[in-house]
């Protein structure tokens, strides 16, 4: 009998707590605040807001210029991808995302830094806690308290306008299309700080952190929550289960259009995009977005076309499935289909070798949007064959031992049987592969490779 009364309130206790919708906290973190103070003060940073205050104010000496400088050469930023899901449907981990996490998550230094051992080496550890020791008092005086009031006016506002607006809700609905799961015990937290003289808002997300600037006087919280739902929803894709992962990736590859591949590399942003900007801004303010969604051009225009399947899918509680992803290639290939040609498209999933690194800067350059991306500095057999294991576009610029490069490249990829050339001329080459990514082959000689990419684009379009 007790055997049995304790299973069945184990089972009441359970029930319960998947009945229960996910707590969303809405919060300032000081902690957070300063490191990305410290982070915009870098000399690698554009020039921002919170350097414009820095550099005008008694701090801007030789000390704080120091611990900037210092702050720079800490090395925080490693990551591990997970082997077993399919190339690129999830997130690697990534060590800055669980510092700014439990920067987020802790009360005091001394806390952070306990939670946060191993994350880094301990001395990496030490030296970032002292930095952002130093620099509160800075960044308290020159940014929070000169807009303390506005910003926790704002907090409150933001904190009123959730529950009002049911934001848990939308979180339900991710969960059900992208048919993922989240544990309502863990709940998700939302970190806002203040930025001031600043046009915009920043957004970024990780885990179970939502973190964004927000401008002191920021009118309406529609566009922001819209966001703040957009890259809420990355994380509900990324939290789908290998299952589901396997099932997609499998419904994509499987696919027998040419375009399946490229609009497969658009889904994450064009689903989050359609999700947050599309329905969700619509049922808060009561009417479609007609402006831009996405400042991307190709996520935009998918991102809108796809908006009646995906409200579909949404009305009817039904999880994204194969008919769904046919249905969105098809959209793909019927309304865009020049786009498989277009660098614009292509390049912003890229792998690319070339042995000299000064051409990755030109790339970065000429291509400053990038969802995924891989370098390579030497052109043989198993850096190709590394390559070939992804779905990423695929570009080779050949610029030393010419012939014997363009011969290796040839016998590596089984559609290039035919291929003839003459590696004494400068030339671009492109095909479409059997796992329908482009191949692209720059044959370099005198000319700068910005200018080849600038041909090679001309004679793409």
């Amino acid at each position: 009998m007790k055997t049995r009364i304790l299973t069945f309130l184990f089972c009441g206790i359970t029930t319960l707590i998947f009945a229960q919708k996910t707590n969303f906290s809405i919060k300032y973190s000081e902690q957070l605040a300063v490191f990305v103070f410290i982070q915009n003060l870098s000399e690698n940073y554009p020039e921002n807001v919170f350097k414009t205050e820095f550099q005008k104010s008694k701090y801007n000496v030789e000390e704080f210029k120091e611990a900037i400088s210092e702050f720079d050469k800490l090395s925080m930023e490693y990551s591990y991808k997970f082997e077993e899901f399919p190339d690129g449907s999830k997130k690697p981990m990534q060590s800055i995302d669980f510092l700014k996490k439990n920067l987020i998550e802790t009360e005091n230094l001394n806390d952070f830094k306990i939670r946060s051992i191993g994350i880094v080496t301990n001395k990496t550890l030490n030296d970032l806690t002292k930095i952002i020791a130093l620099f509160t008092p800075v960044y308290n005086e020159l940014i929070y308290n000169p807009n303390k009031e506005k910003f926790e006016k704002q907090i409150v506002e933001i904190t009123k306008y959730s529950t009002e607006n049911n934001i848990e809700n939308y979180f339900e609905t991710g969960i059900i299309f992208y048919n993922s799961s989240w544990d309502t015990s863990i709940p998700f937290n939302i970190a806002f700080y203040p930025l001031p003289n600043s046009k915009g808002f920043t957004a970024q997300s990780f885990y179970n952190n939502f973190i964004s600037g927000i401008q002191t006087d920021l009118q309406g919280y529609k566009d922001l929550f819209s966001v703040m739902l957009h890259e809420t929803f990355h994380i509900i894709y990324y939290e789908q289960s290998l299952e589901v992962k396997t099932e997609i990736d499998k419904n994509f590859k499987e696919n027998k259009s040419k375009y399946s591949n490229y609009a497969y590399l658009l889904l994450n942003e064009v689903i989050a995009t359609s999700l947050g900007n599309g329905y969700v801004f619509e049922n808060i303010d009561g009417k479609i977005d007609t402006r831009d969604w996405y400042s991307q051009k190709y996520i935009n225009l998918m991102a809108k076309e796809i908006y009646p399947l995906i409200n579909e899918y949404i009305s009817q509680k039904k999880p994204i499935d194969k008919d769904f992803i046919d249905r969105y290639i098809t959209i793909y290939e019927v309304n865009f289909p020049n786009w498989i040609n277009e660098l614009d498209n292509l390049m912003p999933y890229r792998y690319v070798i070339s042995e000299n690194e000064n051409d990755f800067n030109v790339i970065k350059k000429q291509y400053r949007y990038r969802s995924r991306t891989e370098y390579e500095t030497e052109i043989t057999k198993s850096t190709i064959e590394k390559m070939q294991k992804t779905s990423l576009t695929k570009l080779i610029i050949v610029s030393k031992n010419n012939k014997e490069k363009l011969n290796l490249i040839k016998k590596e990829f089984k559609e290039l049987n035919n291929w003839k050339f003459n590696s004494d001329n400068e030339f671009n080459y492109k095909i479409l592969l059997e796992d329908k990514s482009q191949l692209i082959i720059i044959n370099q000689k005198k000319s700068t490779t910005q200018t080849l990419i600038k041909k090679l684009e001309t004679e793409t379009k």
